[in-house]
C-alpha cells in the first residue's frame, strides 16, 4: 500500500535533504546484503486486488474515502481515483492449503468491499480497464484528495509541460491528448509477491522476467478503451504512456519511462536495479526524515528504508523489487504487477498459482538463463502478447519459436504443476486451481477474448457506450456468480438491455466518427456525401480540426430552388457560420434544451479548443426515447 505521509510545498533545501536520506538507504541496504541481515530460507507469497467502484449504472462512482469510513481497521487503502480501491492479503508460506486460504480470503475481502461500497449506493468490479469508463473520469475532481496523489500530478505535470499524449492502435484507434495523470487511473491489477533469498535474487528476478509473456498472454483481461478495441492487454501501452514523465529530448534520446520492463538481464543483485532507478528517476515527492538506516543498524536494529521504497514507488517496473520489514525481520521479494484485475476471482487465483508454480520450478529446471534467450526477446515477447494475447508466438530458450498455447500446455504448465508439488502445495488446489488455468488456455477463452467476442456479437446495437455497459453488466453478474472465465456465456446487448439512465453527458450518446468537408469542397461533393451516407448535417472544420461551419441538406435545396448550380459552388459560400456547439461533457438535457429552444436538428460537439470531437442529432434522441419507452412499458 502507498505511502501517504510525505512533504508537499517542496522547495530545494526539503528536496536535497530527501535524497540524501534516500542516497543512504541505498547505503544502508547495501551493508545488509553485505552482512547477510535479510531473511533467507523462507518462501512466502502474497497478492494485491485492486477494484472499480461503480454505481448503478455501472460507470464509475467517486465514493471510496466514503466506502473506507465503512471498511475501518481492515486491510483496504485508496488509489489515485475515488472510484478505485484496493486490498492487500496475508502473507503466507508457500505449501499446503496456501492457494485456497488466499481464495478465501479474497473472497471475504470483496464480500467486505461489496457490502461497505453498497451502502454508499456502489458495486464493485473486476476488470483491468472498466469498459464504461470514459473522458469526464479523468479529471482532477474525480482525483483521490491525498496530499501524495496531487503532489505527483503536479511533479509529473511540471515534467511533461501539462500534457500527457495516449496514442494506441489496435482494431481500433485511441488517441488522448491529456492535462493530468488521471489515465493512470483506468487500470487495476491483480499483483502477487514473491519472497526470495538475497543470494538467488538476481537469478529468480530473471526467472520472472521471462515468464512475464506467457504468464501474461494466458491472463490477458484489458482490451477495450473508451468504447475502442485496441490491445488485448490496453494497460500494458496506456500505464506506461499515463506516467510517462520524459520530455520528448530525453524521449528522443532513449530515455526509458517510468513505467518498463527492463533494459538487461539482471547480474548479481537486487541493488543493480535500485541504483539504476534512484540514479536514471527524479524524485517526484517527499517523506519526512527519519533516523539514520545506518545508525539504526549500527546498535543491531532493522530500519524501514522510508526514503527508498517511497521513490521505488513511483516506479513502476512490471516486475518490481521490493524491500519489506515483517515481524522484525527485513526481506527482499519480486511484485509481479503484469496481470490485469479479473476476470473472476478464481480465474486471478488460477494466475497466481501458475506463477508461483514456475517460480518454484524454473531455476532448477533453466538454470541461469541469460545465455539461453537474449533480453530484447523476452521484452519483445511482453510486447507481442499485449497486443495479440493468447495467439501470438514467442521466443524461446536457445532460439525456439513456439505458439504461446503450445508452450504453455505442452511445456509450462507441466512445470508449474511440478514446482507446486515441489513445495507441498496440497495436490486438490493444484488440481482445482490449475485445472482452471488450463481450461482457459485449451479453449482459448481469455477474458480479452471474452470481452471482443461479446462486443462482435452484440454487432452494431445501440450506441459503443450501450454495449460497453452490456460488457460490464455481464462482467459483474459473472463474477458474483464466481464462474471461471473459460464458462461464461457471451455478453448480450438484449440480455442487459439499454439503461438510458446511465447516459448522462452528451460524450456518451453523440457519433464521434463523424463525415466532414472542408469550407473549400464543392457543394457538389458535400451534397453527394450526404446522399451516400443518409446524412441531413456535414459539419465543416480547417485542417487542424476546428469547427468553421455547419452545412444542411436543406441549405443545399435552397441553393437549388434559387436555380443555381452547386457543381462549382464552395461549401463556404453556403455553410451556417458559428454554428450552435455543445461541449461533450455537459448533460444530455442541456442539449435537449438548447435543440429545442433554438429549433435545431444537430449539435456539433467541440472541444475546449474549438476542435470538433463529434456531433448529436434528433436521431439519438430518438434512439434514446425508444429505449425510456421500452424500459416503462416493460416495468408495467
Amino acid at each position: 500500500m502507498g505511502e501517504n505521509t510525505i512533504t508537499t510545498e517542496l522547495d530545494h533545501v526539503q528536496m536535497r535533504e530527501y535524497v540524501r536520506a534516500l542516497l543512504e538507504d541505498v547505503h544502508a541496504l547495501e551493508r545488509m546484503l553485505e552482512t547477510e541481515r535479510l531473511e533467507k530460507g523462507v518462501r512466502r507469497i502474497g497478492a494485491e486486488q485492486e477494484l472499480f467502484l461503480v454505481d448503478a449504472n455501472l460507470r464509475p462512482k467517486a465514493c471510496v474515502l466514503k466506502v473506507l469510513e465503512h471498511l475501518k481497521d481492515k486491510p483496504f487503502t485508496t488509489e489515485l481515483a475515488q472510484y478505485n480501491l484496493e486490498t492487500n492479503l496475508s502473507p503466507q508460506l508457500l505449501g499446503g492449503d496456501c492457494l485456497s486460504k488466499m481464495h478465501a480470503e479474497l473472497d471475504e475481502m470483496i464480500g467486505l468491499a461489496r457490502m461497505a461500497a453498497s451502502r454508499e449506493g456502489a458495486q464493485i468490479l473486476l476488470c483491468g480497464i472498466l469498459p464504461t469508463l470514459d473522458k469526464q473520469h479523468l479529471g482532477l475532481e474525480w482525483m483521490t484528495p491525498i496530499p501524495r496523489y496531487y503532489q505527483l500530478n503536479r511533479m509529473m505535470v511540471a515534467l511533461r509541460n501539462g500534457h500527457f499524449d495516449a496514442a494506441i492502435k489496435g482494431v481500433d484507434e485511441f488517441y488522448l491528448s491529456h492535462e493530468n495523470v488521471m489515465l493512470e487511473a483506468c487500470n487495476t491489477s491483480f499483483q502477487v509477491h514473491w519472497q526470495c533469498d538475497p543470494q538467488d535474487y538476481a537469478r529468480l528476478y530473471n526467472i520472472a522476467q521471462l515468464i512475464t509473456a506467457p504468464q501474461l498472454a494466458c491472463a490477458v483481461n484489458s482490451p477495450i478503451l473508451m468504447g475502442k478495441r485496441l490491445w488485448h492487454e490496453t494497460r500494458v501501452a496506456l500505464f506506461q504512456q499515463s506516467v510517462d514523465t520524459r520530455s520528448e529530448v530525453k524521449a528522443q534520446r532513449g530515455g526509458r519511462s517510468r513505467v518498463n520492463f527492463g533494459e538487461r538481464w539482471l547480474q548479481d543483485s537486487i541493488m543493480e536495479i535500485f541504483r539504476e532507478d534512484v540514479a536514471r528517476f527524479r524524485s517526484l515527492i517527499a517523506s519526512a526524515p527519519e533516523e539514520s538506516p545506518l545508525e539504526v543498524l549500527a546498535r543491531g536494529g532493522i530500519p524501514q528504508l522510508k526514503a527508498l521504497r517511497l521513490h521505488n514507488g513511483t516506479v513502476y517496473r512490471w516486475n518490481r523489487p521490493c524491500y519489506g520489514v515483517m515481524d522484525g525481520k527485513a526481506h527482499l521479494r519480486i511484485e509481479n504487477r503484469i496481470m490485469p484485475a479479473g476476470p473472476s476471482v478464481i480465474d486471478e487465483i488460477a494466475n497466481a498459482a501458475f506463477f508461483f508454480g514456475l517460480m518454484q520450478a524454473l531455476p532448477a529446471e533453466y538454470g541461469d538463463i541469460r545465455n539461453q534467450i537474449s533480453f530484447d526477446d523476452a521484452k519483445n515477447n511482453l510486447v507481442t502478447v499485449a497486443r495479440y494475447g493468447l495467439h501470438s508466438r514467442v521466443r524461446w530458450l536457445r532460439g525456439k519459436t513456439w505458439a504461446c498455447e503450445q508452450l504453455v500446455l505442452e511445456h509450462l504448465l507441466p512445470l508449474a504443476r511440478q514446482g507446486l508439488q515441489a513445495a507441498k502445495v496440497n495436490s486438490s488446489d493444484i488440481e482445482r486451481y490449475l485445472g482452471v488455468f488450463e481450461e482457459r488456455v485449451q479453449i482459448g477463452r481469455t477474458g480479452a477474448q471474452w470481452a471482443l467476442d461479446s462486443f462482435a456479437a452484440m454487432g452494431e446495437r445501440g450506441k459503443r457506450g450501450e454495449r460497453c455497459r452490456s460488457l460490464a453488466s455481464a462482467m459483474k453478474r459473472n463474477q458474483e456468480e464466481g464462474l471461471p472465465v473459460a464458462q461464461w456465456q457471451l455478453a448480450g446487448f438484449e440480455a442487459t438491455g439499454a439503461d438510458p439512465g446511465s447516459f448522462q453527458t452528451v460524450e456518451q450518446i453523440m457519433t464521434s466518427d463523424v463525415f466532414t468537408v472542408h469550407p473549400e469542397d464543392l457543394v457538389n461533393l458535400a451534397a453527394s456525401l450526404m446522399d451516400w451516407e443518409h446524412l441531413r448535417y456535414v459539419p465543416v472544420e480547417d485542417q487542424n480540426g476546428h469547427l468553421l461551419g455547419l452545412l444542411s441538406f436543406r441549405s443545399i435545396l435552397r441553393l437549388m430552388s434559387r436555380g443555381q448550380t452547386h457543381t462549382s459552388v464552395p461549401v463556404r459560400d453556403i455553410m451556417k457560420k458559428d454554428p450552435i456547439t455543445i461541449r461533450p461533457e455537459a448533460s444530455i438535457f442541456d442539449a435537449m434544451k438548447l435543440m429545442r429552444e433554438r429549433d435545431i436538428g444537430c449539435l456539433p460537439v467541440v472541444n475546449a479548443e474549438g476542435r470538433l470531437v463529434g456531433i448529436i442529432t434528433e436521431h439519438d434522441f430518438m434512439d434514446l426515447s425508444a429505449a425510456l419507452l421500452e424500459r416503462w412499458l416493460n416495468d408495467e
